[in-house]
């Protein structure tokens, strides 16, 4: 295996460009430290495609890297439809050089004898899945880092579906990629083969958003929603989509509506983080409004925030937005008399169990997959014409309306959420009350909760993988005071049953991912990031809920449960 210090020389050569050559030199001459990160390792596709830190090197985000991927992906496209024209869509963020970025990645593209249809300017993430089926490409690319810092940039490969990447297509473009030599890279484009899109797809595209996250007008003109982007690419549709939808008291935080790639008022543009939405909750507090709305920089994320009974402005978590969100499209799709036992809802392995609840309440099925959309959206494919795909989410604040876009969707989720706080305000009720509800109807009430411990570079990388081989070799006999019962170890596919002893196979792709089930029905996913250098934690706990009048008690409990469970793995 080559060290860091070989891997670097190789890009001093005349493959490269002067300015690439001198910044490595720098490096070896300079940084040891930062040339072992930058040449370490290539970067791989994981459950969001390939990211990482811009710069020079076979660990960063650069020309070459980039030129590498998109080249094994023309010949991967080249390959499978060697008789047709063949097309792709490309897409591309706020984030710093995203949009070169992109124009380089259509060059090489269009080099290769590829259409490309390239946005004229940044645009959300599920408006490039819709794009892809909307004008028939064999692929797409949306240059991104999602929620990441702004020193990230990043690159995801779509399929002909609309759907990220899964097997048997990744394994190949990564094959592909990697027998790719620098020479081999074609970088002078064919700008006859460029096509600039805009206004024309966006019309469609908030078309197709309102008519899949609208069932009524109820409530729409009184309820006040705020509404911010955190400096990213919603705000080029989702203001639209509300307007188109009906909505009348939208207000953006004016601060953050203003595209920036140093997403400069916010510590992380991630609505995941309470943080993240406090200008939004303070200009709620300001007007007076319902529900708060924030995304995060490629608009595939979504933040919900929405006043408690004390009238205080309360973030949901994703597993409590997805759970209002799943239980009102099946009321609707039940009240239209649409339900015939032929459809199914999403979710993942690390998301709550109470979506396995919910579909049996209304007789439809509940498919789990590995964490990322990818799997959801490999879901519908499997079952395209025998089952019907509701809609379904993961815990990270992502949930996918219909399947008209095959990767979480910011813009049509919001219109939804906003028609249910909508239709709740003119019941004098609350969207807070509604999950309070769907829990007292189920009999159960459910609290998550996750810790992720970031362990940067190489050493962390090694570091965690360490964790993982120990959490397998020395696993946890009990947890916050309960006995654990059960495992599921998905990257040697066995659920075992530790009472009786018995093991199943566990039908998913591997992963390493590693799930303890208790007694008293906690569960906690452990989870390496498959972009970031960190480890996850996903802790579900429940208990009974007899009636409304309860909650406030039972969830006091359950927080502190969730407290202790933190606590046994925040070290």
């Amino acid at each position: 295996m080559n060290s860091s210090l070989d891997n670097a020389k190789l890009w001093l050569s005349d493959a490269y460009d002067a300015e690439t050559r001198k910044a490595v030199q720098d490096l070896i001459d300079n940084n040891p430290t930062e040339l072992d990160d930058s040449f370490y390792r290539n970067l791989e596709f994981g459950t969001g495609g390939m990211r990482g830190i811009m710069g020079v090197g076979t660990n960063r985000l650069n020309k070459y890297t980039l030129g590498a991927a998109t080249q094994g992906l023309a010949n991967y496209i080249n390959q499978t439809y060697p008789n047709k024209e063949k097309s792709v869509a490309i897409a591309y963020d706020v984030r710093h050089n995203s949009d070169t970025f992109a124009k380089m990645v259509a060059d090489v593209l269009t080099a290769n004898g590829i259409k490309v249809y390239l946005f004229e300017s940044f645009r959300p993430t599920p408006e490039l899945s819709y794009t892809v089926r909307h004008l028939g490409c064999d692929a797409g690319i949306v240059l991104t880092a999602s929620h990441n810092p702004p020193v990230y940039n990043g690159y995801k490969v779509y399929w002909n579906d609309g759907a990220q990447i899964v097997p048997p297509q990744d394994g190949a473009i990564i094959n592909e990629v990697n027998n790719v030599k620098v020479d081999e890279i074609k970088f002078k484009g064919n700008d006859d083969l460029l096509t600039y899109i805009g206004k024309e797809i966006d019309d469609a595209f908030i078309d197709a958003c309102v008519e899949n996250g609208s069932f009524t007008d109820e409530g729409k003109k009184d309820i006040k929603i705020v509404f911010t982007s955190i400096h990213g690419t919603a705000v080029a549709i989702t203001p639209k989509a509300f307007e188109k939808a009906g909505f009348t008291q939208v207000h953006q935080v004016p601060e953050q509506a203003i595209p920036s790639g140093d997403f400069p008022t916010v510590k992380s543009p991630n609505p995941e983080e309470p943080e993240a939405l406090t200008m939004a909750v303070g200009l709620a507090n300001e007007i007076g409004a319902d529900v708060v709305i924030g995304t995060d920089p490629d608009a595939d994320r979504v933040g919900v925030a929405t006043r408690n009974n004390d009238g205080e402005i309360v973030l949901l978590n994703g597993n409590q937005m997805n759970t209002v969100l799943t239980y009102y499209l099946l009321e609707k799709w039940q009240e239209a008399g649409k339900l015939n036992g032929k459809e199914f809802i999403g979710s993942t392995i690390v998301t709550s169990d109470i979506f396995y609840d919910i579909a049996a309440k209304f007789n439809v099925d509940c498919k789990v997959g590995l964490t990322g959309f990818k799997w959801i959206s490999d879901m519908i494919r499997q079952f395209e014409g025998v089952e019907k795909f509701i809609g379904g989410g993961e815990e990270s604040f992502g949930f996918m309306v219909g399947d008209f876009i095959r990767d979480k969707d910011s813009v049509t989720t919001a219109l939804l959420v906003s028609e249910i706080a909508a239709v709740q305000k003119a019941k004098g009720s609350s969207l807070y009350n509604k999950l309070i509800e769907i829990y007292a109807e189920l009999g159960k009430s459910y609290q998550e909760d996750l810790i992720s411990i970031v362990k940067p570079g190489k050493e962390g990388a090694e570091l965690i993988a360490k964790m993982m081989v120990e959490f397998r070799s020395n696993p946890p006999k009990e947890l916050a005071g309960s006995k654990v019962i059960r495992t599921k170890d998905f990257q040697t596919s066995i659920d075992k049953d530790l009472i009786s002893g018995e093991e199943k196979t566990i039908d998913i792709p591997k992963s390493n991912v590693l799930i303890f089930y208790t007694e008293d029905g906690s569960k906690v996913a452990c989870r390496p990031s498959g972009t970031e250098p960190k480890i996850k934690y996903y802790f579900s706990v429940n208990a009974p809920l007899a009636n409304t009048v309860d909650y406030l008690k039972v969830q006091e409990t359950l927080l502190g449960k969730i407290d202790q469970l933190k606590n046994d793995f925040s070290n």
